[in-house]
């Protein structure tokens, strides 16, 4: 039986880390998996005492969880579509048919095939009117003009 080659520990540690990262992304574990490859690396060329390893690996970690962090603020992700789950955000410009009354403010208006509670200005069931805004999953609507 062959002895321990921690160089395979801490390769598989950074593998596992990038897997975790995959499976639950919050862009934290892929800096700690680059950390552990990197420390596999330096350990693999320069045989080093488990001590100094470990002391490796944290300042790895430390440097790159800190760059990550800059890169990130520096180049923020955005969304191919910022309003996917904002359907109320959706539906703003878009025309609608009140189904229900606009009665002192309140009342339900018709987009497809889904009624949407609405606030504006008063108005009787088949007017058309546009969406100007949503609260929550109240639709803000107003006379088309």
């Amino acid at each position: 039986m062959g002895s321990f080659e921690p160089q395979y520990g801490w390769l598989a540690i950074g593998l596992i880390l990038a897997a975790a990262e995959m499976a639950a992304p919050g862009v934290f574990l892929i800096w700690l998996a680059g950390a552990a490859l990197i420390t596999g690396l330096i350990v693999w060329a320069v045989p080093i005492g488990l001590p100094i390893q470990v002391a490796v690996f944290a300042a790895l970690a430390i440097v790159s969880v800190v760059l990550g962090r800059r890169y990130i603020a520096a180049n923020p992700l955005v969304s191919a579509d910022p309003l996917m789950n904002d359907r109320g955000g959706r539906l703003v410009g878009e025309t609608v048919v009140v189904a229900s009354a606009i009665d002192g403010g309140t009342g339900k208006v018709h987009h497809g095939d889904s009624e949407w509670l609405a606030r504006g200005p008063d108005a009787e069931p088949g007017t058309r009117m546009r969406v100007s805004g949503h609260d929550g999953t109240v639709l803000i609507v107003e006379h088309l003009h």
